[in-house]
């Protein structure tokens, strides 16, 4: 029996979303390997031979900086931006082969990849439209632009910890992000363990781990995004498993994705999947309220006005957070749908400044009319 050659699309390290394939720069100039853009903002370039790691990664940067050399000579490793790299990279068919042989043909290649953090991101951009030049690599990330600290680099000469059920929890029960994301670091698995503290049959108790899970995310991401990826596509990959019961990863994706929009905006679009179960509906246009708080254009970018008729649900959960969400995206379009909700005082649970509290559907309607009158 012929063995079967396994092969994958290329994804960025950063964000765990598929790359397409790398082209011709716009401007070549120096350029000698075709590069690349990531929705998260990363860049990339893909070197066929797999022998030009130093070059590849000096033109990378210098992309990703707008073509301003100057300016990318200056920036520091970690503190400045992150790399990563995918190997085993065939550019003829665009694919990852797992065991490097490809129809007889060796496959070597290597698809580098450089990501700015935010404000230096910013700062070219910046410096790239003084000067008038252009280039697609750089991050946009909308009309609003937010700036992330970076988490410091880690002491490699320390005594790495290790994780375990008992240790996460405690540290999830006291809410402290900081022991958290010091572990993470420390031992990858963290995360994981904190994914297993969702189920958990009282609801506060969920969403209390879900908001301390998007809180460590969003340093993690810092420095390590890639790990923040994995559990995204492990919680997008429990939320369609039928034999499941999601509790708390909808809302767990929501506050990773609202808190790092910059990183994981890209995610937010796979949510829409789980509109159509009742028993993920509200909390899906929970979630997609978070992001919005943040990020509004991103649920603009959206097929948004297929959640018009959820204006008129019979659930009144569903009313308030898609009245929330709404009002978030300053949606005119549904400006008299919202006002006929003034009236309606059906009472329902919302997540909000770390708490459940009580709330009508009249409330975050009156709240969403507000938000769009300005």
């Amino acid at each position: 029996m012929a063995k079967t050659t396994v092969t994958t699309a290329p994804w960025c390290p950063f964000c765990g979303q598929k790359v397409g394939r790398a082209t011709d720069a716009p401007e070549r100039k120096m350029h000698e390997f075709p590069v690349g853009s990531c929705q998260c903002g990363a860049v990339y370039s893909c070197d066929a031979t797999g022998h030009n790691i130093g070059a590849a990664i000096v033109e990378t940067l210098v992309y990703a900086c707008g073509n301003n050399a100057d300016y990318a000579w200056d920036l520091i490793p970690e503190d400045d931006y992150l790399t990563g790299r995918i190997e085993n990279y065939d550019e003829r068919a665009h694919q990852v082969v797992a065991k490097k042989n490809l129809d007889g043909r060796a496959v070597r290649g290597v698809l580098y990849f450089v990501r700015l953090h935010t404000d230096v991101a910013t700062i070219a951009k910046r410096e790239m439209q003084e000067s008038d030049e252009g280039v697609t690599g750089l991050m946009d990330t909308g009309s609003e632009q937010h700036s992330f600290p970076v988490e410091p680099p880690v002491d490699k000469n320390r005594v790495k910890k290790k994780a375990t059920k008992s240790g996460v929890k405690d540290l999830v029960d006291k809410g402290d992000i900081d022991g958290l994301v010091g572990l993470c670091f420390d031992d990858k698995k963290t995360l994981r363990l904190m994914q297993r503290l969702l189920y958990d049959p009282m609801e506060s108790s969920r969403l209390h781990v879900a908001s301390v899970i998007g809180q460590v995310c969003s340093r993690v991401a810092t420095r390590e995004p890639g790990m923040v990826s994995e559990l995204l596509h492990r919680l997008f990959e429990a939320c369609s498993d039928s034999a499941a019961t999601p509790w708390g990863m909808i809302e767990t994706i929501g506050c990773v994705i609202s808190m790092r929009p910059d990183i994981f905006g890209a995610f937010a679009r796979h949510l829409l999947n789980y509109l159509g179960d009742s028993s993920t509906r509200p909390q899906v246009l929970w979630a997609l309220a978070e992001i919005a708080g943040n990020r509004p254009d991103l649920i603009r970018n959206m097929p948004f006005y297929t959640l018009f008729d959820f204006l008129q649900h019979s659930e009144p959960r569903v009313r308030g957070n898609v009245a929330r969400l709404f009002g978030r995206i300053k949606a005119t379009e549904v400006m008299t749908q919202l006002m006929v909700l003034n009236s309606d005082m059906e009472e329902f649970t919302l997540f909000t400044g770390g708490e459940l509290v009580a709330s009508t559907v009249a409330a975050e309607a009156s709240i969403a009319i507000r938000s769009i009158k300005g």
